[in-house]
């Protein structure tokens, strides 16, 4: 136990050490608010997902702050990371009898990778902002989308998405 408070006190003392604390504890607030809300609708990704994803993307904006060069160096970094995450996002689609599930659950973590690399760059007001939106979009159009698919389903009428995935099939 003494090790680890020694290390932990070795560390603190570092000089870009506490500076990273705040993008990575903002990030986590903001993508478990994110996560907050795909974890109430019960969806594959929830409150950790988000949160670690966030988190990461913070992470490496850091570290390519840290060890990057030049600007170039860390924005490779930052499209590898969005580059990663995009998979990710391609583990949560599933594609059953002809239609797709999870496409907001993949954009939200898409969303939520951006809102951790703005951590990451220290844009704080950008990523509240961000994060605003997002929860605006995932809840307030929800019920919306449920009565348009219910008009659609009860005239006979095919709603543009089911016309779009059924030519897939």
């Amino acid at each position: 136990m003494c090790e680890l408070s020694n290390w932990i006190q070795k560390l603190a003392y570092q000089s870009d050490f506490l500076p990273s604390i705040v993008p990575m504890l903002v990030s986590l607030l903001l993508g478990a608010a994110i996560g907050l809300e795909r974890e109430i609708h019960r969806k594959p990704a929830g409150l950790r997902t988000n949160m670690l994803i966030c988190m990461g993307a913070a992470m490496f904006t850091l570290i390519s702050k840290h060890i990057g060069v030049n600007t170039d160096s860390e924005t490779r970094i930052i499209q590898g990371v969005v580059t990663g995450v995009g998979f990710l996002g391609a583990g949560v689609l599933i594609h059953q009898q002809g239609n797709v599930h999870g496409l907001t659950t993949a954009a939200t973590i898409w969303l939520v990778t951006a809102v951790g690399i703005a951590c990451g760059a220290r844009l704080y007001g950008l990523s509240v902002v961000a994060t605003i939106l997002a929860i605006i979009v995932l809840m307030g159009l929800s019920p919306m989308e449920r009565k348009i698919r219910k008009n659609g389903k009860d005239d006979g009428e095919s709603t543009d998405k089911d016309k779009v995935f059924n030519n897939f099939q």
